[in-house]
C-alpha cells in the first residue's frame, strides 16, 4: 500500500503477534515463557494470555470441581472461542480424549519425570521418623508412600509450589512430594532432599512434558509448532502412557502411574518387518484387586499399542503378592 503523504509503500498489515495462554501459577508462567522463548528465536512474536481456571482458585478437592481436565478447560475454551491462538499444559493435566476442534501440535522434550521429597532437616523418605506427616494431593504418590512407608500420616494438601514447601518450613508438614520438572523450571531444585527412584514412585502419565495445544483448523500453526517444538521420542512416550490411563479409564482422580523409557534398539521383532527400537512401559495402579507394578515393551512406532497392553495386565493380572491400595484421595494438581 503506497502512503500518499510519502510515496513509500508499506505492507498492508503486519503479522500479528500469537496469543498463547497460560494459566496465571508461578509454574505455568514459567513453562509457557518456555514455550514462548522458542517461539520468539524462530522468528515469531508472542503475547502471553493469563488464563484463570477454576483449579487455581478453588480450595476445594479437586473430584468437587471436575477432577480431570480442571486445569485445562478454561484454556481450551478461551482457544475455541477464539481469544487465544494457542495454548499451553503440563501433560499430566490434560484429558486423555481429545478435544473436538483443537489438537496437540507439539509435545516438546520434556523435563526430567522423577518426583522428588522436600522434608525438614534435609531428610530423605527412609529417614522420617515414624508418624511423620507428608503432604501430597496425588493419590498416586499417596498410594505408592503408602506402600514404602506405611508408618507415615499423609495428608491430602492443595497448593502451589511455594504454598506446599512453606508447609513444610513452616513445620506445618515433615515433608511434600512434587515433581521435579516443576522444581526445575521454577529455579528451585536445591530445595528437594531426595529424587525418588521410579522403583519406588511411579510419575504420573505425562510428568514432566509439556502439551502445545491450537485449534484443528488452523493447519498452518499446527504445523507450525509441530516443526519448532515436536520431540518425537517424548511423542512416543507419553503416547504410551496416556493410552494406558485411557484404556484403564483413569484420570487425575485414579492412583496410576505410568512412564515409558526408551528400550534398546532391535530388541522389538514383528512378525511381518525387521527388528525395531523399543519403548519400556513402568506403570503403578491401586485398583480393587489390589496395588501392583508392571513392565512391559513393545515397538516406539507403535506406542498406543503398548500403552493398552500395559492396561490389560494391570486389569487381567492382579499382583499375586496382594499389595493393598492406600485409601481414597484427592486428584493429582498441577504439581
Amino acid at each position: 500500500m503506497t502512503d500518499p503523504g510519502t510515496g513509500t509503500t508499506t505492507p498492508a498489515s503486519a503479522t500479528p503477534p500469537l496469543r498463547l495462554g497460560t494459566r496465571r501459577s508461578a509454574l505455568a508462567t514459567s513453562q509457557s515463557g518456555w514455550v514462548a522463548d522458542r517461539l520468539r528465536a524462530a522468528g515469531r512474536e508472542i503475547e502471553l494470555v493469563l488464563v484463570t481456571t477454576e483449579g487455581d482458585t478453588s480450595r476445594r478437592s479437586l473430584t468437587e470441581i471436575g477432577g480431570t481436565g480442571v486445569f485445562a478447560s478454561a484454556l481450551r475454551g478461551a482457544l475455541l472461542d477464539g481469544r487465544i491462538d494457542l495454548a499451553v499444559h503440563s501433560l499430566k493435566d490434560l484429558p486423555t480424549a481429545a478435544a473436538d476442534g483443537l489438537v496437540v501440535a507439539a509435545v516438546p522434550e520434556r523435563e526430567d519425570p522423577h518426583d522428588v521429597l522436600v522434608a525438614r532437616d534435609g531428610l530423605a523418605l527412609r529417614d522420617l521418623p515414624a508418624g511423620a506427616v507428608v503432604g501430597t494431593g496425588s493419590p498416586r504418590r499417596a498410594a505408592q508412600l503408602g506402600l514404602l512407608r506405611p508408618d507415615l500420616e499423609i495428608r491430602d494438601i492443595r497448593g502451589n509450589v511455594d504454598s506446599r514447601i512453606r508447609m513444610v518450613r513452616d513445620q506445618v508438614l515433615d515433608a511434600v512430594v512434587l515433581a521435579r520438572a516443576g522444581l526445575a523450571r521454577l529455579g528451585r531444585l536445591d530445595e528437594a532432599t531426595e529424587v525418588l527412584d521410579t522403583e519406588d514412585m511411579v510419575p504420573a502419565a505425562g510428568q514432566g512434558a509439556l502439551a502445545v495445544e491450537c485449534r484443528a483448523d488452523d493447519t498452518g500453526l499446527a504445523a507450525e509448532l509441530a516443526e519448532i517444538l515436536d520431540h518425537p521420542a517424548t511423542r512416543a512416550q507419553v503416547s504410551a502412557e496416556r493410552a494406558a490411563l485411557a484404556a484403564l479409564e483413569a484420570g487425575c482422580t485414579a492412583p496410576v502411574g505410568a512412564l515409558a523409557e526408551p528400550g534398546p534398539s532391535g530388541e522389538h521383532h514383528p512378525a511381518d518387518g525387521p527388528p525395531s527400537a523399543t519403548l519400556i512401559l513402568h506403570a503403578f495402579a491401586a485398583l480393587d484387586t489390589g496395588a501392583q507394578r508392571r513392565v512391559t515393551s513393545g515397538a516406539v512406532d507403535a506406542p498406543e499399542e503398548l500403552g493398552r497392553a500395559m492396561a490389560a495386565l494391570l486389569l487381567n493380572r492382579p499382583d499375586p503378592t496382594g499389595l493393598v491400595a492406600a485409601g481414597s484421595h484427592t486428584p493429582e494438581s498441577d504439581l
